[in-house]
């Protein structure tokens, strides 16, 4: 007996009749684990679950569509849009919600390294929790290693400040957020970052100011009882930026 297939954008359901989501936010509360935006939730999704959100979404974006009075049905540029925005959200803009911490391999400290080394800028991409509108942005990463420090390669940078970033967020809890990460991976004496970031929530609705930028920073360690560490780092960056 051939099982008929779902119509694209039916929610995928248990065999409980219970959807997906409700499953793992289910098992976040029973953990006692925070669930908001910003916060990575990929060990409690089972294999294959992440393929049933999708479909899940996709089903709730094709009522959104329908609530807005757009035909998907005749309209052949929005026929697929449910399925691409779902895709786009889970697997694309907000996976570090639902994927799990890309692997960073390390390296002992040989040389025993202890001078200043910044990377950067790094691209950015995240948006706000408000509007989940883009923020496009970059982001400067000061270094100061000790003996027992791990040594990350250049790339994992990137790698681990995308994974932070693929989340809706605002910024000030963003930089935080991957701050304490390399703090945990590298173990230094002194860890700074600076974002600068261009937010659509305000260039592209509200106010509609293109020229507005945020820039924040946070400071750890050295950085924050050396002056002329901090001068150094920010001098540097000044002149990379101009």
């Amino acid at each position: 007996m051939t099982v008929p297939s779902q119509p694209a954008g039916t929610p995928i359901e248990t065999d409980l009749g219970v959807p997906v989501s409700q499953k793992i936010r289910e098992r976040l509360r029973a953990a006692r684990e925070r669930f908001h935006a910003n916060d990575n939730i990929s060990q409690f999704i089972q294999p294959d679950e992440l393929t049933q959100l999708q479909a899940e979404v996709e089903g709730k974006m094709l009522e959104v569509l329908n609530s807005l009075v757009i035909d998907t049905e005749s309209d052949h540029n929005t026929r697929e849009t449910a399925a691409r925005v779902a895709k786009m959200y889970l697997r694309e803009v907000f996976k570090g919600r639902y994927e799990a911490m890309p692997r960073v391999t390390e390296f002992p400290n040989v040389e025993r390294l202890n001078e200043l080394m910044i990377v950067g800028p790094i691209t950015v991409r995240s948006a706000c929790s408000h509007h989940l509108c883009p923020i496009m942005g970059r982001v400067w990463i000061g270094v100061l290693p000790n003996e027992h420090s791990n040594l990350i390669g250049l790339s994992k940078y990137a790698r681990l400040a995308e994974w932070v970033m693929s989340r809706p967020q605002i910024q000030e809890e963003a930089v935080a957020r991957l701050a304490d990460l390399l703090q945990e991976r590298v173990q230094p004496d002194g860890l700074a970052l600076v974002m600068e970031a261009d937010h659509f929530c305000m260039q592209w609705r509200g106010v509609k100011d293109n020229d507005s930028k945020m820039i924040n920073s946070v400071m750890r360690g050295a950085f924050l009882k050396d002056p002329n560490l901090r001068r150094e780092f920010l001098s540097l960056l000044g002149q990379r930026k101009g």
